[in-house]
């Protein structure tokens, strides 16, 4: 067969899909981009947009470490973490975490979303009933999807409602976060833990937004609330509060161990490498030693809650997490500007982060916010909530 130089067009279906895509979602908005993209902060905004608590990014203690263990390392590592099995103990990093949270042993992964699903594809199959709260994060949600399991919902935080899939569907896997991305809630865990009990079920918590925030030294709400010994795993995207590209899966049983041989992300992908993980050191150790931020951090959170509910805004927040209902695509895009336009740059969540027809504002908290910088969030909103062009659920 002769081939011309004249591009291959894709099938129909493909471009049928990808039409479908961006009218949906970019040319039928008002400003002709998708509504999660907004504009870029200047110096003197507020920046409310990642979920690095501390403010650990440009810590200079932990970008010294990176870069000292890009220099000492000579192995080329870049395989799959089965090749590693077995070949040395935890890294100083694993043992540390997995000794702070009280778990036996911590996995490394190459994000909390690799984490989740590893772990599901290691601990379910199509036998499996999986519990999921409706708000829980999508890669639990994938993860359980893709080993096959029988997956049952239940609305957030409503432990009655559990109770009675649990009744009607048997012994299984309950998923939830310990606090929500989007809303800032807080799972009811103790009373998970005691359906777990009662039903003979595992108990997976994903820590991502409260490892590193909440507990002794931060060592998550698990710990905080005493029941390390009464949850089967601890997840955690390492990307929020140690402000790294990782994951983490914490265990007291054989699973850490069977991961790299069944799970498709571990042992289709490349392993964390050597300096990475001195990186992830580093932070844990200014993580643990970072009380005063951790206060600071609670005070901050509990000021703006109390005063955009003194404002009239229906806050369900719990958490660091302050998520506003912004409604529709147009009027999310006014919201969203607006608050830009003076100052205060927070994240769009939209479908499908959320669900179909809702948009939410996130507004992060960090512990190096200060009180001038929250007054002046305060006042933002005040203004939006004033604005007749805008309109808040």
């Amino acid at each position: 067969m002769h081939l011309t130089k004249i591009k291959k067009a894709l099938p129909d279906f493909i471009s049928q899909k990808h039409d479908f895509f961006i009218a949906d979602r970019i040319s039928s908005n008002s400003d002709q981009r998708p509504v999660v993209c907004g504009g870029r902060p200047s110096k003197g905004d507020v920046v409310m947009q990642t979920n690095d608590y501390l403010n650990l990014n440009s810590h200079s203690e932990i970008k010294e470490a990176h870069i000292q263990g890009i220099m000492e390392n000579d192995e080329s590592l870049l395989m799959s973490g089965v090749y590693l099995l077995g070949a040395e103990k935890e890294t100083d990093f694993e043992t540390k975490l997995a000794t702070l949270t009280g778990f036996d042993s911590c996995l490394v992964t190459q994000s909390g979303w690799t984490a989740n699903v590893n772990l599901l594809q290691a601990i379910c199959d199509k036998d499996t009933n999986v519990y999921v709260d409706f708000f829980a994060h999508a890669s639990l949600w994938e993860g359980a999807r893709i080993a096959g399991a029988n997956v049952h919902m239940f609305m957030h935080n409503n432990v009655r409602h559990l109770k009675k899939q649990l009744n009607k569907h048997g012994s299984g896997i309950i998923l939830v976060d310990s606090i929500y991305s989007t809303s800032g809630t807080i799972a009811p865990l103790v009373d998970l833990v005691s359906l777990a009990y009662e039903y003979d079920c595992a108990l997976v918590v994903d820590e991502s937004h409260s490892l590193g925030t909440h507990g002794p030294n931060g060592a998550g709400l698990v710990a905080e609330l005493g029941l390390t010994e009464h949850v089967d795993y601890i997840t955690a995207s390492l990307a929020k509060t140690f402000a790294y590209r990782a994951g983490a899966i914490l265990a007291n049983n054989k699973t850490n161990y069977c991961v790299p041989m069944v799970a498709f992300p571990a042992i289709f992908s490349s392993a964390m490498l050597p300096y990475e993980l001195k990186r992830l050191s580093k932070t844990f150790d200014v993580i643990v030693a970072a009380d005063e931020k951790r206060k600071t951090l609670a005070k901050n959170a509990d000021y703006l809650n109390h005063k955009l509910r003194e404002i009239g805004f229906s806050i369900p927040s719990e958490s660091q997490i302050i998520g506003i209902d912004t409604g529709d695509v147009e009027n999310t895009i006014r919201a969203r500007e607006f608050f830009e336009d003076n100052g205060i740059f927070g994240s769009v969540f939209a479908p499908p982060a959320t669900p179909n027809g809702r948009h939410i504002l996130r507004l992060s908290i960090n512990a190096d916010h200060t009180i001038e910088e929250l007054a002046r969030v305060v006042n933002v909103c005040q203004k939006a909530w004033d604005n007749e062009e805008i309109a808040f659920k």
